[in-house]
């Protein structure tokens, strides 16, 4: 069933095997309104055989059309039938005429759609996020979506999917954001429709970004203070290994403070350090 402005159509059909297995039959029953107050009404029927058109019928015109050579033939004899006439006259009244004012409610049919927000691609190096805000089973497919940043409307980076048609009465459709993430700001996509009193809008939660924000600062603290760290104890390390491997013309030289045996001699080389003269007995 399709609506399109005050033109309703509202379609009957039956699906069987002929023959084989693979072999399939069908017949498509529609009733057409249009005018004031749906007055207008034609009724057709459509036969397919494997998917190939047989014949039709139109209420407007009052006779069969073939398509094929055998349904050429058959039409002649159908056309020319007075009970198929009074058949067909029967089935628009059952199924066409007996159901304006359902057809009529449609008219004032509105369901609200269902919107969500979710991400699609993090931001990487020069790429930015991009996000994608989806507006579900909704009715009439008049529809407006817009995204707002800190509450103002955004147009760049904004793309539009096709209007799509869900085949039970309802639309889907779908836009796309793409953007580059600021710590503390609010994206939110905003959907206009006949079904709603105010605008519905849906808020993106950017926790998640923040978090891993967050995650990515402390990491690279860490590895700071660990690079500290390092560098420090390598410094300390050479300082130590200087004041102990020092080496001087005829002997080694070492800190006054760790020598307090006999057969040292003081080194006029440093107030610091003395040298050991390894010739004395």
């Amino acid at each position: 069933m399709c609506a399109l402005n005050f033109h309703f159509l509202l379609v009957f059909s039956t699906f069987s095997s002929v023959f084989s297995d693979e072999d399939y039959y069908q017949v498509r029953a529609c009733c057409a309104y249009s005018g004031e107050q749906s007055k207008d009404i034609e009724y057709s029927i459509l036969t397919s055989f494997n998917k190939h058109i047989m014949m039709q019928y139109n209420s407007t015109r009052g006779n069969w059309t073939g398509f094929t050579a055998f349904s050429i033939y058959e039409t002649q004899f159908w056309n020319a039938d007075p009970y198929d006439r009074l058949e067909r006259i029967f089935e628009k009244k059952l199924l066409c005429e007996d159901n304006v004012k359902s057809i009529e409610s449609l008219g004032n049919l509105t369901t609200a759609p269902t919107v969500s927000i979710k991400l699609l691609r993090q931001p990487d190096g020069g790429h930015p996020a991009l996000l994608l805000c989806s507006a579900y089973d909704f009715y009439p497919k008049q529809i407006r979506m817009t995204w707002s940043r800190n509450k103002q409307e955004v147009t760049s980076g904004v793309m539009y999917s096709d209007l799509l048609a869900d085949g039970d009465l309802y639309y889907q459709i779908h836009s796309y954001l793409e953007y580059t993430p600021t710590f503390g700001e609010t994206i939110s996509c905003t959907v206009e429709h006949a079904s709603l009193s105010e605008p519905k809008v849906t808020v993106w939660d950017n926790s998640l970004l923040a978090d891993e924000v967050i995650q990515i600062i402390v990491g690279l603290c860490f590895l700071m203070l660990g690079s500290v760290i390092v560098t420090s104890g390598f410094i300390y390390y050479r300082k130590r290994r200087a004041a102990y491997s020092a080496v001087c013309q005829g002997g080694t030289l070492i800190p006054v403070e760790h020598i307090s045996s006999p057969g040292v001699a003081y080194s006029p080389a440093s107030a610091n350090t003395i040298t050991i003269d390894t010739n004395r007995p």
